[in-house]
């Protein structure tokens, strides 16, 4: 199953590669950072230096880098923002719009949180940064106007706000109050979960696994769009104009160029397409009905996790992450931590469900079980220590990170962090989840 699988609703030290000083300080600047596609020049380097090393260590609650404090009391801190025609602005013109109190607000501690019935051991999570109704309902507002827009059905409309994506966005994409960028999430998420269900998980609305693979090959088409191929491109944009899904993903990822950078639109399709390898997977697992074991589902499942929805913390906050940052190996970790902790929370809630499917589905929780040959509640127990094992290392490596002057890296990370504890607090009080 997918990481919008179980329900129908349509060792580096200190330095590493980032060793290195600068030659007016004794802090340890890396040249990658000063000179990567969207780097920070020397003086703004030295205004976010390493974090006070009484920090680490000390506080579970992993408490905000110096730099993203100092930052967000700049009064205008210039970045090499992600979209250069954006409002008609020339790339390096734009500064950061975050919204200051979440930055300078003291954070609430981890905490053991329960879950579901309350039967099961609490998980081990970050609580919800922020909850917002009203901005939840208007966010719902503007994607159903989007999905009536590339002709949803009123059934399938009122599917699309019961699901309730204005407040999953709402709850995890915590550095924007702006509705319109709030909305580009909502599009994508809508556009991957409409992409499971038509096309991988729900044999009522279509989905067959025989035909999944080419049907991804086309979904990848719609994200990233394909140089013209005269007599040949035809069929494949009559396709992409007819198919609900395709239609989907080509206006979402439309809307997602006009807020990101190339960089950052690649990113997310790339995330999405390693989502789809694992996908034929489970389709295979399921068609021939041989299911995997634990470790072989977890491995294909880490490809497919709340990760991709990650992908667009930064361009929905307003600025963007440097590559050699984003994809540097400590920092990959961290946020396929991240999305794996949240994805397993998707597959302890949804345990009940897929036990009810005729058709058997792939769950961290069954698969253990099968495993090991123990009791639902037994595999339970192992899935939520992995998942507070996930969510532990996570916080660790977060603290670690903070010695790195990246404002940019820090919010990235505080993003991380909260897109984790409103995840949570999404499935557990969902009602499809009860």
């Amino acid at each position: 199953m997918t990481m919008f699988d179980h329900d129908s609703t349509f060792g580096h030290d200190s330095t590493g590669e980032f060793g290195g000083t600068d030659s007016g300080t004794d802090s340890p600047i890396s040249p990658r950072i000063l000179d990567g596609p969207v780097g920070l020049g020397t003086d703004l380097a030295r205004r976010f230096n390493a974090v006070n090393a009484s920090n680490a260590g000390t506080d579970s609650a992993v408490p905000e880098h110096d730099s993203v404090r100092e930052f967000a009391n700049s009064a205008s801190i210039s970045t090499r923002f992600a979209h250069p025609s954006l409002n008609g602005k020339r790339l390096g013109d734009s500064a950061f719009r975050i919204p200051v109190r979440r930055l300078t607000a003291d954070l609430e501690p981890y905490r053991e949180l329960d879950w579901g019935d309350g039967s099961a051991p609490p998980v081990y999570c970050p609580p919800a940064a922020r909850v917002d109704d009203n901005l939840a309902d208007e966010i719902d507002d503007r994607l159903s106007d989007w999905a009536e827009s590339i002709d949803f059905t009123a059934e399938e409309l009122d599917k699309l706000r019961k699901t309730g994506y204005g407040r999953l966005v709402m709850l995890t994409h915590t550095d924007s109050d702006d509705p319109d960028r709030l909305l580009v999430a909502a599009q994508m998420n809508t556009a991957w979960w409409m992409a499971d269900d038509y096309y991988a998980d729900d044999s009522a609305l279509g989905a067959d696994p025989t035909r999944l693979p080419q049907r991804l090959t086309l979904a990848m088409a719609a994200l990233d769009r394909l140089p013209d191929a005269g007599e040949f491109s035809a069929p494949l944009d009559e396709m992409l104009r007819t198919d609900k899904v395709l239609r989907a993903f080509v206006s979402a990822v439309s809307n997602l160029r006009d807020h990101a950078s190339p960089g950052q639109v690649q990113r997310a399709c790339y995330a999405t397409f390693s989502m789809f390898v694992s996908w034929t997977a489970y389709a295979a697992w399921r068609h021939t009905g041989q299911m995997p074991t634990a470790w072989e589902y977890l491995a294909a499942r880490q490809h497919d996790t709340f990760y991709t929805s990650m992908t667009l913390i930064d361009p929905v906050a307003g600025y963007e992450v440097p590559a050699n940052l984003f994809y540097e190996d400590r920092v990959r970790q961290a946020a396929f931590r991240a999305g794996t902790a949240a994805v397993l929370i998707n597959d302890l809630v949804s345990v009940k469900k897929d036990l009810a499917d005729e058709n058997p589905v792939c769950n961290m929780v069954l698969q253990v079980a099968a495993d090991r040959g123990c009791s639902i509640a037994h595999a339970t127990e192992i899935v939520v220590d992995l998942h507070n094992r996930m969510v532990r290392e996570f916080e660790a490596e977060h603290r670690s990170l903070q010695a790195i002057p990246s404002p940019e890296l820090q919010l990235y990370l505080h993003g991380l962090r909260n897109w984790m504890g409103g995840s949570f607090e999404w499935h557990n009080t969902n009602p499809r989840y009860r």
